[in-house]
C-alpha cells in the first residue's frame, strides 16, 4: 500500500477486486508488511465481505519474508497479536520461532488450564492466535464439525467476541500410539492441514501442566500431512515451513484524506 495509507476496508476491497479474473481470485488472506520496520499485520477477508483485523497468520508472515527477499534469519513483529517471530532458513525450508515462553503469563486467557463448555472439557490457549482445543473422544458420534462450531461460538462469547467471530480458532485432537492427530476449523470449513499459529498454540498447550493437550512429541498428523513443532523455555518452534512467490502485481492506489 502507498506510504501513509491506512488498511481500511475500501482499500482492501479494491485489492481483492484487482485479483478478480486472475488465478488468485479466491485469496482471503491479506498480509500488510513494512520492510523498513519489519512489522507485519494480517487481515482475514470474511465470506460476507467484512474484514477481521484481530487474528494472526504464520504462513502469511513467512510469505512476507520470502517476498521481501531477505537473506538469513529475520525477526518480524506481528502488530496485531504482539508476537515476535524469528524466521530462520534451513535449506529450502524455514523454522519459525515464536519468541515468548509458552508457559508465561497470558498463554491461558481464562487463567485456567481447563474450562468446560456445554459439558465438554476444553483448553483455551492464546499463543500466535487464541485457540480452543478439545479431545475428539469427548465429542463422540457424527457431526463433529457442527459440535466444534457450537463450542467455538460459546468460546467466542466467553472471550468477549461476537459468536460469529473468526476468533477463537478451534481444533480437535486425538492422541494415540502414533502421536497426536489434529483437525482444525478455519473460515469456511475444515482447514486442509493445521495453521502455523495453530501448531504453535498446540505445542504451547502441551507444554502447560493440566491442559487437555498432552505434551507434543514427534510430528503431529493432520488431514494432509504432518507438522513438526518443538518447545523450549523461551519459545515455540514450527519447523519445515515453505513459502514461494507465485506472482507479483502492482496495483494503482488512490489515497483519500480529509482534514
Amino acid at each position: 500500500m502507498p506510504p501513509g495509507a491506512l488498511a481500511v476496508g475500501a482499500e482492501l476491497m479494491r485489492l481483492l477486486q484487482a485479483l478478480d479474473g486472475t488465478p488468485h481470485a479466491r485469496i482471503a488472506k491479506i498480509a500488510l508488511y513494512d520492510p523498513a520496520s519489519l512489522r507485519y499485520r494480517f487481515v482475514q477477508a470474511l465470506p460476507d465481505g467484512r474484514f477481521d483485523f484481530r487474528a494472526g497468520c504464520g504462513h502469511s508472515l513467512l510469505a512476507c519474508v520470502v517476498a521481501d527477499g531477505r537473506q538469513g534469519p529475520v525477526t518480524v513483529r506481528a502488530v496485531t497479536t504482539g508476537d515476535t517471530v524469528l524466521c530462520e532458513p534451513y535449506g529450502g525450508t524455514y523454522t519459525l520461532s515464536f519468541l515468548r515462553p509458552p508457559t508465561g503469563p497470558g498463554t491461558l486467557p481464562t487463567g485456567r488450564p481447563v474450562d468446560v463448555l456445554d459439558g465438554v472439557p476444553v483448553s483455551f490457549v492464546r499463543y500466535g492466535n487464541p485457540y480452543v482445543f478439545v479431545d475428539e473422544r469427548d465429542l463422540p458420534g457424527p457431526g463433529l464439525q457442527d459440535r466444534l462450531l457450537a463450542l467455538r461460538a460459546e468460546a467466542a462469547q466467553l472471550l468477549g467476541h461476537p459468536p460469529d467471530s473468526a476468533l477463537p480458532k478451534i481444533a480437535a485432537f486425538r492422541d494415540g500410539p502414533d502421536g497426536l492427530a489434529v483437525r482444525a476449523l478455519t473460515v469456511g470449513g475444515w482447514h486442509p492441514r493445521l495453521a502455523l499459529t495453530g501448531a504453535a498454540a498446540l505445542a504451547a498447550a502441551g507444554a502447560i501442566d493440566g491442559t487437555v493437550v498432552p505434551a507434543v512429541r514427534g510430528p503431529v498428523r493432520t488431514p494432509t500431512g504432518t507438522v513438526t513443532v518443538s518447545t523450549a523455555p523461551d519459545r515455540v518452534r514450527v519447523h519445515h515451513k515453505r513459502a514461494e512467490v507465485l506472482e507479483t502485481l502492482r496495483l494503482p492506489w488512490r489515497i483519500h484524506a480529509t482534514a
